[in-house]
């Protein structure tokens, strides 16, 4: 891989290109490290019936198989997208997570996690909002991680 940076001065604003041959999981990776570091909202293109919506990623609760399809969920609406599961594993920011076979969720998201006292699974449920998931005990691990990592980046030691 090659890195290089040319300087313009003409530019009205700051401008990154990443040319590659095939969207790789590597080149999804440094398109998310470069927008974290920047600060900047992405987009992510949705559909519900016969319309396209562009949706801050931030905005999206969780993904979610459901009858054959994937649907994004946000606090108030359920779209649907083109992707498959594994690939939004593999393209979205750290702060996604899978929590089960069939849900991929927005850690910034959550508000709480239940544990059953009937069955090895929990259940998250999020800021906001009245929908909740179920976390396979696999994942449960991972997502406490994941939370505990939140709360030290949202309140730094002194």
């Amino acid at each position: 891989m090659k890195i290089r940076i040319e300087q313009d001065e003409s530019l009205a604003e700051e401008e990154i290109i990443l040319r590659c041959r095939a969207l790789t999981g590597e080149v999804r990776q440094i398109q998310n490290a470069i927008a974290s570091a920047v600060g900047t909202t992405q987009n992510f293109i949705l559909y519900k019936e016969d319309t396209e919506y562009y949706v801050a990623l931030e905005d999206i609760l969780f993904f979610e198989t459901e009858n054959g399809s994937l649907n994004a969920h946000t606090r108030d609406n359920v779209y649907q997208t083109k992707c498959r599961l594994y690939e939004l594993e593999e393209m979205l920011p750290g702060h996604f997570l899978r929590v089960s076979k069939s849900t991929i969720v927005n850690v910034w998201q959550i508000y709480s996690l239940r544990k059953s006292s009937f069955s090895t699974i929990s259940e998250a449920a999020f800021f906001h909002s009245h929908k909740k998931v179920f976390v396979s005990r696999h994942y449960v691990r991972a997502l406490r991680e994941k939370l505990t990592e939140r709360q030290i980046q949202q309140n730094p030691m002194p």
